[in-house]
C-alpha cells in the first residue's frame, strides 16, 4: 500500500507539470542527491542553460534529496511518470537493466570521465540491447565517474591479502573480482552506506575519494587504499520519452543541445569533488596506504578476467554481451583513446 500511495502521489505531482497558458512549459527534475552534492550542482549548470537556451519557455523544478525517485527502482518511476526528468541508476536496478549493469565492469584501461563517456556510446552502438533496457525514456546525460578505490572502517588494507574476510559494498560488476580476492560483496545505493559504515554493518566501500567529502565518509570510516579500479559510465539523467515528444521541436533542439552541457558540467564537478574529497580526508585523519605495482597488475588481470566472464553469462538472458565486450575493448587503443569501430 505504502508504495502504491508513494506512486499516486507522484503522479499527482508530475500530472502539475503540464504547459499554462504564459507559454512556458514546466518540468519537474527528481533526484536522490541534496541541493549541494557535486551532481546537483551540475544538475544546476544544466537547468541555468535549458532556461537561458529556451528563452524562458522551458523551466525546471527542481526536488532534491529523495523526494520523489528512489534509486533501486527510479527507472520504472520515470517510465510512469512520476516525474518528468529524473536522476536514475541502472547499475542498481534489480531486474530488467541486466547489460546496462554488467557493461559498467568492461572499462579496464579507461581514465577520464570523457573517455568513459566516450567508451558507453562505442558500446551502445555496437548493440539494440541497450535500446531495449532504456525503452520509454530519452537519456539527457551518460555520467562517468573518478576512479573508485578502497575506503574500509577500522580494517586497514595494505595488499590484496587483506580484503579476505572484509565486508564490502561493491558495485555489482565487481562482485565476482572481490570474491575472487576472498572478500564478501554487499551491493547497496550508494545512499545507504554512510549509516551501514556506521553501525559496522559494512568493513568498507569501493567508492572514490570524493565521497569523503561529498558523504562524509571521512566522519566513519579511517583508512584509504587507493587501488584503481577501473569504472563505467551509464546513462545518468532521462525524461519520459512521452514527455520529450510531447514538447515543441524547438524544446526538443535545447534538451538535445544540453546533452553535451550536463556531460560536460558532471564532468567538472565530479573532478573537482576528488580533490575535495582528497582534502576532507586528510583533515580528517584518514590514513592511506600505498599500493604495489605487483597488486595492481594483478587485480587489473583479474578484472578484464572476470569482466569478460560476466559478459558471457548475459547469454542466459538472451543477450550477446561478449559481443558489447568486444567492442568495448576494440574501441579502446593501446594509447588510451577512444574510437568506435566502423560498423559494416
Amino acid at each position: 500500500m505504502k508504495r502504491r500511495a508513494f506512486l499516486l502521489g507522484g503522479l499527482a505531482v508530475a500530472g502539475c507539470t503540464k504547459p499554462v497558458i504564459d507559454g512556458v512549459t514546466r518540468l519537474t527534475y527528481a533526484t536522490p542527491y541534496s541541493p549541494g552534492h557535486p551532481f546537483s550542482r551540475a544538475d544546476q549548470t544544466w537547468m541555468k542553460f535549458v532556461a537561458q537556451r529556451s528563452g524562458g519557455s522551458l523551466a525546471l523544478r527542481p526536488l532534491w534529496s529523495g523526494s520523489l525517485l528512489s534509486s533501486d527502482q527510479s527507472m520504472e518511476e520515470l517510465r510512469h511518470g512520476v516525474a518528468d526528468i529524473g536522476l536514475i541508476t541502472p547499475i542498481y536496478v534489480k531486474g530488467g537493466a541486466h547489460l546496462l549493469r554488467i557493461q559498467a565492469g568492461f572499462y579496464s584501461g579507461v581514465r577520464t570521465v570523457e573517455d568513459q563517456v566516450s567508451l558507453y556510446r562505442c558500446m551502445e552502438q555496437s548493440s539494440p540491447q541497450f535500446a531495449v533496457e532504456l525503452k520509454g525514456l530519452k537519456v539527457l546525460a551518460v555520467q562517468g565517474g573518478n576512479m573508485p578505490s578502497l575506503i574500509t572502517r577500522n580494517h586497514p588494507v595494505k595488499s590484496l591479502a587483506d580484503l579476505k574476510g572484509l565486508r564490502l559494498r561493491i558495485p555489482s560488476e565487481l562482485s565476482e573480482v572481490t570474491k575472487a580476492l576472498g572478500a564478501d560483496p554487499v551491493n547497496m545505493p550508494m545512499g545507504e552506506v554512510y549509516s551501514a559504515l556506521a553501525k559496522g554493518i559494512i568493513d568498507g566501500v569501493v567508492a572514490p575519494a570524493d565521497t569523503f567529502r561529498a558523504l562524509h565518509f571521512s566522519e566513519v570510516a579511517k583508512f584509504y587504499w587507493p587501488l584503481e579500479i577501473a569504472r563505467g559510465a551509464y546513462p545518468a539523467r532521462a525524461m519520459t520519452l512521452k514527455r520529450f515528444e510531447s514538447l515543441a521541436p524547438e524544446q526538443r533542439a535545447v534538451l538535445d543541445e544540453g546533452i553535451a552541457v550536463w556531460e560536460a558540467a558532471l564532468a567538472d564537478e565530479i573532478r573537482k569533488a576528488q580533490a575535495a574529497g582528497l582534502k576532507a580526508a586528510a583533515a580528517e585523519g584518514v590514513q592511506t596506504f600505498p599500493v604495489s605495482p605487483e597488486d595492481q597488475v594483478t587485480f587489473n588481470a583479474l578484472y578484464l578476467k572476470v569482466a569478460q566472464r560476466n559478459a558471457g553469462h548475459l547469454s542466459r538472458y538472451g543477450i550477446d554481451g561478449t559481443a558489447v565486450f568486444n567492442a568495448g575493448r576494440a574501441s579502446l587503443h593501446p594509447d588510451g583513446s577512444i574510437s568506435c569501430p566502423v560498423r559494416t
